[in-house]
């Protein structure tokens, strides 16, 4: 199948002829303009990097914009994607390290404006989402036009800059559960008076606590930014700086003292609720140490982007970015002992205690710049990208670990009073040094033709990645292709399939071979149709995918292996829009089988991901009358039950392995929001999980649970000038 698609993505990329000057008349440009209105553009610095409508892309993308943040109450980037198709957003519950999403069964790397954004674990601020303009998501393998990434897709975020059509300023105070306050501002300004050097200043100051005890969401930030523009093109300079204080709201609470004996779970070995005493703890309980535990990060960021029209045909577009990040990160937790032991005893005694110190940093410099022409050679349109892409990536940590550390910490009546915080001394003579430097050096060049009704995209990337930490370095050269067609119908039905490829490294020496680790490969096949009827503002999307990734690592006395480890993964996914009148309905549903392969052939149900999952959301907002100004929704979001798997070690039956199966229900959540503007006023109120459902995310075989996010009230007023 890969040999095939490179043939034809060679075949179709050098088809030659002479160039012709594009022009486009003026009813097609106003159908298409009505086309992007209802199915929403992404733009050159988004996750296609083309500003092609949706309808058009023989690829699944979706699209939510910070109106859809508002109206929907999203307080957290994860929180954003908890309406779209494909997305498991929340896999871990409540989190305050990070967002952890995943697509069609497989992590998700987070861009911004381009260029990835997160390296690494627990190293980095975590974006806020009043910075951003919007948030896109782009599933199937996306190596062609950013490299290195996962073969389930991406999450690509866009900032707000300075422009000239961007001259709206406000002042937002927001009120919330959990004693959360919060002020942000959006100012915008035009220097020049003429719109051709413009400033905007983006920040916020928080003061918030969690679900949690003594977590909290605390944060400041501030991203101005300064744009030129001029009738050929612009420069944009980005600085945001960003600082949070926290802790971990992933408190590892263990099976015996949550869902054992509550329905919650099914448990295939019994020997993992041996302990339980019937007491449930609440999910806000915390079992860390409020004198020791932080997890405080800090980021500072400079970015650049340009875009240039030379002529009718070539344009030029760029990014570049330095990034500096630093976190704090100490917790303490009820140690693990292993798959199938009970971690407390019957009274809530924790039978130890682990402690972990990890402060961390990264370092990036990074750019993209490409360009793109449009033109005919004969009977076909192309839009062309090529593009140079450079990322040079250095992360450490320097961690120390103390294990099973005797206790009297006990979970049912806990004492925080710090008397159990070890010394300095005793963390630093443990204490160890990671380093990793990584550099991708790559070429890339797509071609999107029209030819008629037929809409080919074709690409391939040349990739060079050079990977080095303490212990080895290693180059890796990978030629990801990419290829789809759409096919656009009279009357709004548009078919279409794409076979893509994906790839990341992997550093180290398998301890079995001894030769250096093989990139991760994936691929996927995907085949769906677009539908919007002519002249109407509804639209629905289906896509069935068939997605593979091989050269899994597993670990081993010694080292790292390859053994033969793979991750398949099948799906289904419907995304809907409906409107009629001041009515609107978003649908979104998910199907899906993905597995974790052994060598043998043997298929393990990957963790803590639910098989199918949706969301629905109703919202009115009347247009004329008395009820001008008023907007209402509501919606529901549901997922089924989870499962992990995992091998047990019980001295009750010789140390033999057993299968240990644990099982999570699912959930059924709503969401409402009701909002009213009056002049230059904008009150909201949303409210999450309105029935306060307590509820687990995942619970683990391991032997620990996730609690999902409480009821969350908030109250906003803006005042818009």
């Amino acid at each position: 199948m890969r040999f095939t698609a490179l043939c034809a993505a060679a075949a179709l990329l050098s088809s030659g002829g002479a160039i012709a000057q594009e022009t486009a008349g003026d009813e097609e440009d106003e159908a298409r303009f009505e086309t992007i209105q209802v199915l929403g553009q992404s733009s050159t610095f988004g996750a296609t990097k083309s500003d092609l409508p949706v309808a058009e892309t023989p690829r699944s993308l979706s699209i939510i914009t910070d109106d859809e943040f508002l109206e929907r109450g999203a307080l957290a980037l994860s929180n954003t994607l908890e309406y779209t198709a494909g997305v498991t957003s929340t896999a871990f519950g409540f989190a305050t390290r990070g967002d952890f999403t995943v697509i069609r069964g497989l992590d998700a790397p987070e861009y911004q404006d381009n260029l990835q954004v997160l390296f690494g674990f627990y190293n980095n601020a975590r974006a806020d989402i009043y910075t951003l303009e919007r948030v896109e998501v782009l599933r199937g393998p996306a190596s062609v036009l950013y490299g290195q990434a996962a073969p389930g897709g991406i999450v690509s975020t866009l900032s707000k800059v300075a422009g000239p059509e961007n001259m709206e300023n406000e002042i937002v105070l927001t009120a919330g559960s959990f004693d959360r306050f919060e002020g942000a501002g959006d100012f915008n300004f035009d220097i020049s008076g003429d719109g051709r050097l413009t400033a905007r200043i983006v920040g916020l100051v928080r003061d918030s606590d969690t679900q949690v005890d003594f977590v909290e969401d605390d944060a400041v930030v501030i991203a101005p930014s300064l744009t030129y523009q001029t009738a050929r093109g612009s420069i944009t300079a980005l600085f945001n700086y960003t600082d949070r204080e926290s802790d971990t709201s992933a408190q590892f609470l263990p099976l015996a003292a949550t869902a054992c004996g509550t329905g919650d779970v099914t448990i295939s070995e019994p020997n993992v609720c041996a302990n339980a005493s019937g007491n449930e703890v609440p999910i806000s309980r915390y079992v860390g140490d409020p004198g020791f535990n932080k997890y405080n990060t800090e980021a500072t960021t400079f970015s650049l982007f340009g875009t240039y029209r030379f002529n009718d045909v070539l344009n030029f577009e760029g990014t570049a970015r330095y990034r500096d990040n630093e976190a704090e990160y100490d917790q303490v937790w009820i140690s693990f002992l292993g798959d199938g032991n009970p971690r407390i005893l019957p009274d809530g005694s924790a039978i130890g205690r682990s402690w972990s110190s990890a402060p961390a940093g990264s370092t990036q410099f990074a750019f993209d710049a490409r360009l793109r022409a449009r033109f005919d050679t004969g009977i076909i349109s192309h839009e062309v990208l090529g593009g140079l892409n450079y990322q040079d990536v250095e992360t450490e940590q320097r961690s120390a670990f103390l294990y099973a550390v005797p206790t009297t910490f006990n979970i049912f009546n806990p004492v925080y009073d710090g008397s159990e915080i070890p010394s300095a001394a005793t963390f630093d003579a443990v204490r160890g040094l990671t380093e990793t430097q990584t550099i991708a050096t790559d070429l890339y060049i797509t071609d999107q033709m029209t030819i008629g009704n037929l809409i080919v995209n074709a690409g391939v990337r040349l990739s060079s990645v050079e990977s080095e930490d303490l212990a080895s370095d290693q180059d890796d050269e990978e030629v990801p292709i990419t290829i789809g067609a759409l096919y656009k119908t009279s009357i709004g039905l548009n078919p279409y399939v794409s076979y893509s490829e994906s790839f990341r490294a992997t550093v180290g020496t398998d301890v079995v071979t001894g030769s250096a680790l093989k990139p991760r490969q994936g691929e996927q096949v995907e085949v769906g149709f677009k539908y919007q009827p002519p002249g109407s503002a509804s639209y629905l999307t289906v896509a069935y995918f068939d997605l593979e990734e091989d050269n899994l690592v597993d670990f081993v006395p010694g080292g790292q292996t390859q053994p033969g480890l793979s991750i398949e993964s099948t799906g289904f996914e419907v995304e809907a829009l409906v409107t009629f009148g001041d009515f609107a309905v978003d649908f979104d549903f998910r199907a899906l089988e993905a597995n974790d392969v052994a060598p043998d052939g043997s298929e393990t149900t990957r963790s803590s991901l639910p098989e199918t999952a949706g969301s629905i959301w109703a919202s009115w907002e009347p247009t004329v009358g008395a009820l001008t100004g008023l907007r209402v929704g509501a919606g529901t979001r549901f997922a089924s039950e989870v499962e992990d798997n995992g091998t047990a070690f019980l001295a009750a039956n010789g140390f033999a392995p057993t299968p240990n199966r644990v099982v999570t229900d699912g959930y059924t959540l709503f969401d409402a929001f009701v909002g009213y503007a009056f002049g230059d006023i904008d009150l909201t109120l949303n409210v999450r999980n309105l029935a306060d459902e307590e509820f687990y995310a995942t619970c683990l075989s391991r032997g620990d649970c996730f609690p999902g996010e409480a009821r969350t009230i908030t109250a906003r007023a803006a005042y818009r000038f």
